[in-house]
């Protein structure tokens, strides 16, 4: 939280600075405002996004992040933009975190690929395998990971694309209390281990705008069989629908369901895990982990003034070790809430600031750029 917190102040006080030169009268202070508004945005584009946050854990915790979105043809109107984004902090206490990711699109929107590079040295937090799991049974594990994926996709008729996704992941220097469940129950992936995951890919992109959507859907189907240290497969589904119920009135209206299930010797790193700031917003992500994984959300976003927006949404999960084994008394639930601030005018596209609350005091803060869905 206090991350996110402070990348909310640092993004104030640099847009501040901005307005300072600003010197219309007051009667007009909507002109003032969008003037404003076009600076920062000049300015956004060019310089990454400073973080400072401080925890007892972790130490003090500096950062940049970064996000840009372009065409790789500006002659095609058509194109949707690509997206290039990256972040990096690290602590006082060691703590390590840079990523990369990008979605390039080229040809009218023939050719997409989305690929996404991770280090990471950090504790997560899990309840612990299964879904009759107790927060207050939460345990630290400690580890190092990297991880690069990437998914090419071409178009194959319509808006239907086919394609091929790879991912290659490391885990090491992993780390668990001595009487942690891992350990009694003598889970796979305790000692690390390299995999490599390859299989095919099926998309339908209807949407109007990939990063801030506000009609059409989004299906996507994939399927991975990953070998290494541990041979197991993943499936995965997900479908995303988008409404506006008012001509007059930006409200939108957005849904999301996601399934993964994974199969064979699954390391406790690579299981189908629920939460994050993405689904089921308010979890740790990997919090709940199972071979199978179901969720949905539901949210509506709105407009406010300007370039500022807000969003409610709720989300519910549940995992198990097969489908036969879901229940209908069985999910998890989430709430929340957040506020948008657009920092792309041309490209729509929002920097956002969301809460998630869970049952017995759960609760996440999540600071990111675009839609979680």
């Amino acid at each position: 939280m206090k991350f996110a917190f402070a990348t909310f102040l640092c993004v104030s006080m640099s847009l501040s600075a901005i307005a300072q030169d600003e010197t219309t009268s007051s009667k007009d202070s909507l002109s003032k405002f969008d003037k404003f508004n076009q600076k920062a945005e000049k300015l956004f584009k060019i310089l990454p996004v400073p973080m400072y946050s401080y925890s007892s854990d972790a130490g003090n915790i500096f950062g940049l992040a970064k996000f840009n979105l372009f065409s790789t043809n500006k002659q095609d109107t058509s194109l949707f933009p690509s997206k290039v984004s990256g972040v990096f902090t690290v602590s006082s206490k060691g703590r390590i975190n840079a990523s990369i990711a990008n979605d390039l699109i080229f040809k009218s929107n023939k050719y997409i690929i989305i690929s996404f590079v991770n280090y990471k040295k950090q504790p997560e937090y899990i309840f612990g395998i299964g879904n009759d799991v107790k927060r207050e049974d939460a345990e630290q594990i400690n580890q190092e990971r990297f991880v690069f994926s990437s998914t090419g996709l071409i178009r194959v008729k319509g808006k239907l694309y086919a394609g091929v996704n790879m991912t290659l992941a490391t885990y090491f220097n992993i780390e668990t209390e001595p009487e942690s469940f891992l350990v009694v129950n003598d889970v796979p992936g305790l000692d690390g281990g390299s995999t490599l995951g390859i299989g095919p890919s099926v998309a339908r992109e209807t949407r109007d705008n990939r990063y801030n959507p506000s009609k059409g859907e989004f299906l996507e189907l994939g399927y991975s069989f990953n070998g290494g240290t541990y041979n197991f497969q993943r499936f995965r589904f997900d479908i995303r629908k988008y409404y506006k119920p008012f001509k007059t009135y930006r409200l939108i209206l957005a849904g999301q369901v996601t399934t993964t299930y994974t199969s064979g010797e699954v390391p406790f790193y690579e299981l189908s895990m629920l939460g994050g700031d993405n689904k089921m917003r308010g979890y740790y992500l990997g919090a709940l982990r199972d071979k199978t994984a179901v969720d949905g959300q539901f949210e509506v976003r709105a407009p406010v003034w300007n370039i500022f927006g807000v969003t409610a949404f709720v989300a519910t999960g549940q995992v198990a070790p097969d489908y036969s084994k879901l229940r209908g008394d069985g999910f998890w639930t989430a709430y929340g809430g957040g506020v948008r601030i657009r920092v792309d005018t041309k490209n729509n596209t929002n920097l956002r600031f969301d809460m998630g609350f869970g049952p017995g005091g759960i609760s996440g803060f999540y600071v990111n750029f675009a839609e979680a869905f």
